[in-house]
């Protein structure tokens, strides 16, 4: 009877052990199963980002997919176009090669330089050309000290007096550039008027070279006599004039000496050695006043001299009033 009792007991402590265990165990599967469905969030959460992200790519790259392809066919129309503007320049070079062109544009040939070849608003034009060139002492050099020294030298070392040089080279420029079927007449003076050559057409190559050979062989000396060149230049008459001078008249004709104007200049007739600044200007004027030219159309070449600061104002208003121009070149030019 004991024996039974105590098996019993036994069986009840087993089943009561049993029941809390499971009770444990319950509480441990609880757990994990709350912890593995947070994992399972996460991971939605994160598989739901990255097919967002790829969603976002994908249309990123149909988008740059699309402008390569734009540029693509850009690219292939320039080509086209290219290819075109090929064939057209290949053309037009083919038609400007069979174009026979003079070997030598200018009539007179012009040494190459560094400098320019032109100046801004000088043109030679005009169907009738008067050029004067003045010989004066003065035109051998810019410094009056050159100048002087110069005037006591032989006629070789004058004529290569570096102003004068660049005198020849100013006519040579001109006498290259004259319309071709336009006259010239060329005419140096100082105190005397002195025609260079023969008026000639501007394809006169022959005609032109002895205007050139004429002015070789000037020696610049004596005063500057304006009026002298004008009036050389009376029977010509031109309708365009160049004039290339350093400066303002220094000597007149002997009927000045009557003339109120320069009743205070007797330089103008040989009674002083030098002149004012103030006579010159009266001479200027009342040469210009006298010319006999008419309607002539002037232009100054105003080449560099010490000393004389009333010519450009004098020159230019000269050459104002007939529609011309004044120029100042540079010492590079031409």
């Amino acid at each position: 009877m004991s024996c039974g009792l105590g098996a019993i007991i036994l069986v009840l402590m087993l089943v009561k052990l049993d029941t809390e265990s499971v009770s444990v165990e319950s509480d441990r599967l609880r757990e994990d199963l709350t912890r593995m469905e947070a994992t399972e969030a996460d991971l939605n959460a994160k598989i739901t980002a990255v097919l967002q992200a790829n969603t976002i790519t994908s249309e990123k790259f149909d988008a740059r997919a699309a402008e390569l392809l734009r540029l693509k066919t850009l690219v292939d129309q320039e080509r086209q176009n290219l290819a075109a503007s090929g064939r057209v320049a290949h053309a037009l070079e083919q038609v400007i090669t069979a174009i026979e062109a003079p070997l030598d544009p200018d009539v007179i040939k012009t040494v190459p330089t560094s400098s320019e070849n032109y100046i801004v608003g000088l043109r030679v034009e005009g169907t009738r050309i008067g050029v004067l060139v003045d010989s004066s002492a003065s035109m051998t050099d810019e410094l009056l000290i050159d100048v002087i020294r110069r005037k006591n030298m032989g006629s070789a070392a004058k004529q290569v007096g570096p102003k004068w040089v660049r005198t020849r080279r100013v006519v040579n420029w001109f006498l290259a550039r004259v319309p071709q079927r336009s006259e010239i007449r060329v005419v140096a003076f100082s105190d005397k008027a002195r025609p260079l050559g023969n008026v000639v057409r501007g394809d006169d190559a022959t005609g032109l070279g002895r205007v050139l050979a004429d002015l070789d062989a000037v020696v610049p000396s004596g005063p500057t006599n304006l009026a002298a060149g004008l009036a050389a230049l009376v029977a010509f008459q031109p309708t365009d004039i160049y004039v290339i001078t350093d400066g303002l008249p220094t000597a007149g004709n002997s009927v000045y000496r009557s003339l109120n104007p320069f009743s205070n200049c007797s330089a103008l007739w040989g009674g002083a050695t030098s002149i004012s600044g103030a006579c010159r200007v009266r001479l200027l004027r009342h040469t210009i006043g006298n010319t006999g030219l008419g309607t002539a159309r002037v232009n100054v070449v105003l080449l560099p001299i010490e000393g004389d600061p009333q010519a450009s104002h004098e020159f230019w208003k000269w050459t104002s009033e007939t529609g011309g121009i004044l120029i100042s070149p540079a010492g590079s030019w031409p």
